[in-house]
């Protein structure tokens, strides 16, 4: 799992290979990502946007960016957690992702943006 403090909005995510969904013959490999966004600050914050960078080993990138998660714009209260799952493809065994959510402060509608962590995409058997 990697994690990143951004203006007290903690971002964890965690990879797992999805072997089920994966065709390595025809260079598709299926990945799933949990995130949990915990508010650390005193203040309501509601996710807004997303934007990912998405890297094949093959050199490859992509970029996905939209409204919310998974169709959400939650509320996160001071002191709670937003946990969502997602996936991503790869042409390749091996890649990574990284990003930022743009945040709002609910007391005076600032927007922010938070980082997302740079975390690794590897099929299980490329570590052995």
């Amino acid at each position: 799992m990697v994690t990143a403090i951004t203006d007290g909005v903690k971002v964890s995510v965690e990879t797992v290979y999805q072997p089920e969904y994966s065709n390595p013959v025809n260079e598709h490999f299926m990945f799933a990502y949990r995130v949990e966004i915990s508010n650390l600050s005193e203040y309501a914050v509601q996710l807004m946007r997303r934007q990912w960078f998405i890297f094949d080993s093959n050199s490859s990138r992509r970029e996905v960016e939209g409204e919310g998660v998974v169709g959400l714009q939650p509320v996160i209260q001071p002191g709670e957690t937003h946990v969502y799952v997602s996936g991503c493809n790869l042409k390749t065994d091996m890649g990574s992702m990284r990003g930022a959510y743009l945040m709002k402060r609910l007391m005076d509608e600032s927007e922010f943006e938070v980082g997302i962590p740079e975390f690794q995409l590897i099929a299980p058997y490329k570590l052995n």
